[in-house]
């Protein structure tokens, strides 16, 4: 168990280790906060989870979420506010990562999520 956990945090440290030097983005606020164009919730999420928006978000952009070893569960085009994706049997209880990315592919905003089924 102990080595399946270590594979797993290896793994997940290269997955998330080679998106995070992709590209470099610089914020300039006063507060010190970052603007988030994604928000989500419940979180833990059981069977449902939500993705809602900001207006500045550009309808050409993509949400993907990706499972701890990096497989892509879904993609979803932004066309709403709002994003309901339904939990399903292919969900597991874990740790989920969201990718929002714009029309080249590049990832504008990314972060993490838990289920807890």
């Amino acid at each position: 168990m102990r080595k399946l956990y270590l594979v797993g945090l290896v793994v997940f440290s290269l997955f998330s280790s080679s998106y995070a030097g992709d590209e470099k983005v610089y914020w300039d606020f006063t507060d010190g906060s970052t603007p988030k164009m994604a928000h989500f919730y419940p979180n833990p999420a059981t069977s449902f989870i939500n993705f809602t928006f900001e207006k500045t978000v550009d309808k050409s952009y993509t949400l993907q979420v990706y499972n701890f070893i990096g497989r892509k569960m879904n993609e979803f085009r932004i066309t709403d506010a709002k994003i309901t994706i339904n939990l399903d049997d292919n969900y597991f209880r874990g740790l989920y990562i969201y990718q929002l990315r714009d029309q080249s592919g590049r990832i504008v905003e990314s972060g993490k999520f838990q289920v807890n089924k």
